[in-house]
């Protein structure tokens, strides 16, 4: 087991807002979140949740090539499991 951040995008922030959050990454290469969401957080996926990670440019034109900084999105192959 791989502990590593991705950058989650925050939900009714009035602007993009990114957050590291605390991933698992699984054998197939997707990552596992982990929690929890902070009080008065709203986060695009939820504790639990297992994501892919692409690559994001931001709007000052940086384009970060690792995996700190992601655009998460659902991985279609993985329900939705919550860690409890």
């Amino acid at each position: 087991m791989t502990l590593t951040a991705l950058l989650m995008p925050l939900l009714n922030e009035g602007t993009d807002v990114w957050r590291p959050v605390a991933v698992k990454t699984l054998d197939d290469g997707t990552y596992q979140i982990l929690g929890p969401m902070p009080d008065g957080e709203e986060w695009t996926f939820a504790p639990g949740s297992i994501v892919a990670a692409q690559l994001r440019t931001f709007s000052d034109g940086r384009r970060t090539a690792s995996r700190s900084a992601p655009r998460l999105t659902e991985h279609p192959y993985a329900p939705f499991s919550n860690m409890g």
